[in-house]
């Protein structure tokens, strides 16, 4: 990926820091609770919901797919509805719908409409992390947008900590029913909450001070000099070489990620002969490290400006860490220390990667190009969830698996150098100039 230019890093303690504390509490709570309805589905089939609707392997691989399809499907038209006219409206409607359809799962009898259920949360959590990631693009200049896109997808890794403990708490308390009820609801009331607290731009906060808002938007205007006028066409943005370039990287990182995320309580399980308790959590360490390195890596990221230089060697390290567990075969902890290494690696850079997107294109363009480039992402977490799971059954091993994961990480960590910075316009040369 290439490097660009970002606005200095003290430049965040000039604006101001209200920002931080009032938005970032508000975008974590609001991915975590998008990232727990889409993901205890697992939990619910663990839990007695495949006896009781006679779920076969067959019909899990469809309702699997038919998320993936309606969260591939709906990536860009949310994402330019959210750009173009209002993130607030759209989070809060798909916080209602998803909190609705999360509770409809527990009253269903019939895998068949469960399949239905699960596409249409797909399609209402589409452009939940595109459009989250456009709002903070409106809020957060380019020095402060790597920690401010870490403490969003912060949602991810600590949401994993705590969901098998309490939804399996909640399964025990009531039933597998009463846990997609229970933990369905939390997303309608949110809705409320997040419309309430929220706006689309700074401009539009009351609860900003006049200096601290101009500031903000002078530098945000700013950062746009740096750009080739837009063609004004999404179609443009989703045809260029460097969007083009990410979707497949980070449809082979997703790939990897997801592999790991899907199987590492079997992979746990079968390496250690623990019960399911002791199995959740050593299963969860890895998640524990990936928490420490996505902050220390947003951080730098912000500090130094230098994005790609926060992607490429972790990916790098990822897959490598994959490919030593290949090779220490049966010495588990061995094995199982490197996927340590492996988990941290592959969220660390999640931060710097969705705050550098938008740096590479004009601001009409960043939308579409963020929804492909996530869609692209879905796929390859349905691949990797796929492959991982039919690789481990037909060699009764990890070793196949633990090789393609290695792959695709390292393919990804290569195709970073591919990515083009984009021509500084004779406005942006003279803006710095001046400046």
């Amino acid at each position: 990926m290439a490097e660009t230019s970002s606005t200095p890093a003290s430049s965040g303690a000039v604006i101001g820091t209200q920002r931080w504390s009032r938005l970032l509490p508000i975008v974590f709570i609001t991915y975590s609770l998008a990232y727990l309805d889409r993901s205890n589905f697992s939990v619910g089939i663990a839990g007695g919901m495949k006896e009781d609707l006679a779920i076969s392997s067959g019909i899990s691989a469809l309702i699997g797919a038919a998320f993936f399809l309606g969260y591939f499907l709906f990536q860009i038209p949310g994402a330019i509805y959210a750009e173009r006219r209002s993130v607030k409206n759209l989070i809060f409607w798909s916080l209602i719908l998803w909190g609705v359809l999360a509770t409809v799962q527990g009253l269903l009898h019939s895998a068949a409409l469960l399949i239905m259920v699960r596409f249409l949360i797909g399609v209402v959590e589409a452009a939940v992390l595109p459009a989250m990631v456009i709002f903070l693009s409106h809020w957060f200049t380019k020095a402060e947008r790597g920690r401010a896109n870490t403490y969003l997808i912060l949602g991810n890794p600590v949401t994993v900590l705590w969901l098998t403990a309490v939804s399996g708490y909640l399964i025990e308390a009531t039933s597998w029913r009463g846990m997609f009820i229970l933990e369905g609801l939390p997303a309608i009331l949110w809705a409320f909450v997040f419309r309430k607290l929220v706006q689309d731009r700074p401009g539009q906060a009351t609860w900003l001070g006049a200096t601290e808002k101009r500031t903000l938007l002078e530098t945000l205007d700013a950062e746009q000099r740096g750009f080739q006028t837009s063609t004004g066409s999404y179609l443009h943005a989703l045809r260029s070489r460097n969007v083009v370039l990410l979707s497949i990287q980070y449809f082979l990182w997703s790939l990897g990620i997801y592999g790991f995320v899907f199987w590492l309580p079997s992979i746990v399980k079968h390496g250690t002969g623990q019960g399911i308790g002791s199995t959740g959590l050593i299963a969860a360490v890895p998640y524990a490290f990936a928490v420490v390195a996505m902050l220390l890596n947003g951080r730098i990221s912000d500090k130094t400006g230098r994005r790609a230089r926060c992607v490429w060697p972790w990916l790098l390290i990822g897959g490598l860490a994959f490919y030593g567990s290949y090779v220490a075969g049966d010495h588990f902890w061995v094995a199982f220390a490197l996927l340590v290494v492996a988990g941290a690696c592959m969220y660390a850079p999640y931060g710097p990667y969705f705050a550098h997107i938008p740096e590479l294109l004009p601001r009409d363009q960043a939308a579409p190009s963020i929804a492909l480039v996530n869609s692209l992402g879905a796929v390859g977490g349905f691949a990797g969830s796929y492959l991982v799971g039919w690789l481990n059954g037909l060699t009764n091993s990890t070793d196949a698996s633990f090789l393609l994961m290695a792959t695709c990480l390292l393919v990804a960590a290569g195709i970073i150098f591919l990515v083009k910075a984009p021509k500084p316009t004779a406005a942006a040369t003279n803006h710095r100039i001046a400046a």
